[in-house]
């Protein structure tokens, strides 16, 4: 595998592990992937429920979590640390300023399309910006818009395909249609960063996410033009996981018929392991009495057959009974609980196995034939 460079930034292996909330990814997890050479990423997503000992105002203990978590990160490795900041969330604003006061190496950014992000470095600020899209014409437009109004440049877009755990940036009927699959997507956005690159004199590396989950999945998707790889769903499975014990067992325990897209409180659809809270759902039996966090702007408590934050904090501490895991499309394949250094020791021999495997097939066959 070639090292991913992103600025002055130099992840050794071409990984970066995907901002999962709510606390599914935080300090344990991002530290322990920064350590293997990947980019570890903590999720701004939740922290307000997770740190509500420090303050029964939500915005304020978000903020206090997310300093919190960076120095723990940055106490047990001196490789790089992320933030993911969902543009959805309420305190959008507060999480990003926070990350770059805290001098997070990078803000991965997604769930709408951050426009004005740039706006918030302040001046010496070593953060970079790596905006989550999913399709060229977003990327293009982002590309542009930042040019234009902020004369500044992505230090890296990350597409993100419809076989993504979490929410997900499509129409129900995009996300089984060809025409939106990641293998498609890539070439595509690729192209397009590359003519924008053609006329600015610049370099932008793109990272491809949602579904991959092998070595060879890497190597046929670095193969379409990606500089890098987000994988989540792989990453809740390892000891170092930040999500109660009972999460990740619901991923081992999934059958591939379990993994489905539900409608999000939020109003988008998302992908989730089944289970007793979701059929629950399904029945009209789950009503809320009441918002206490006002996490995400799209969300309407009113007509919402459930708090999404309560149910993911619930997941996240092991209560599947009163929440649900988001998952990527592949969490059935999950069979046990390894090291973050095991899982990536596997990733670089599967990928470096197929890769000579390949060296005697068409480039063709190297990313559709060779098994």
């Amino acid at each position: 595998m070639k090292a991913l460079k992103i600025g002055n930034l130099c992840a050794t292996v071409p990984i970066v592990q995907g901002g999962m909330g709510v606390g599914i990814s935080l300090a344990g997890l991002a530290s322990a992937v920064a350590r293997e050479g990947g980019i570890g990423v903590i999720s701004s997503a939740g922290l307000g429920a997770i740190y509500n000992d420090y303050s029964k105002d939500y915005r304020a203990a978000s903020i206090w979590g997310l300093r919190e978590e960076l120095r723990k990160a940055r106490e047990a490795t001196k490789g790089i640390i992320g933030v993911n900041v969902m543009v959805a969330m309420s305190n959008f604003a507060d999480m990003v300023r926070t990350a770059i006061a805290e001098k997070a190496d990078i803000i991965f950014s997604g769930a709408g399309l951050p426009l004005n992000l740039p706006s918030f470095l302040t001046e010496g600020a070593r953060t970079k910006l790596a905006p989550i899209v999913s399709s060229a014409r977003a990327a293009g437009l982002l590309c542009r818009k930042w040019f234009a109004e902020y004369k500044y440049i992505p230090d890296a877009i990350v597409v993100e395909g419809p076989k993504a755990g979490g929410h997900l940036g499509y129409k129900a009927d995009q996300i089984t249609d060809e025409h939106y699959a990641l293998e498609t997507l890539v070439p595509e956005i690729v192209a397009e960063v590359r003519a924008f690159e053609a006329e600015h004199d610049c370099h932008i590396p793109v990272i491809a996410a949602g579904g991959v989950y092998t070595g060879e999945d890497i190597y046929r998707i670095l193969s379409l033009g990606a500089d890098g790889v987000q994988m989540g769903t792989r990453f809740v499975t390892t000891a170092e996981c930040d999500a109660d014990p009972a999460f990740k067992q619901s991923y081992i325990d999934a059958r591939q018929d379990d993994i489905e897209i539900i409608q999000s409180p939020v109003g988008m659809p998302g992908r989730a392991i089944h289970n007793s809270f979701l059929e629950r759902v399904k029945q009209g039996l789950k009503v809320p009495k009441a918002c206490p966090f006002d996490c995400i702007k799209t969300c309407d408590v009113t007509h919402s057959p459930y708090c999404i934050m309560l149910a993911l904090y619930n997941a996240f501490k092991g209560k599947l009974q009163n929440g649900y895991a988001f998952c990527g499309s592949n969490a059935w394949r999950a069979e046990k609980i390894q090291s973050v250094r095991e899982l990536m020791a596997s990733l670089r021999s599967e990928y470096d196995s197929f890769a000579s495997r390949c060296e005697n097939f068409s480039f063709k066959d190297k990313l559709f034939g060779a098994r």
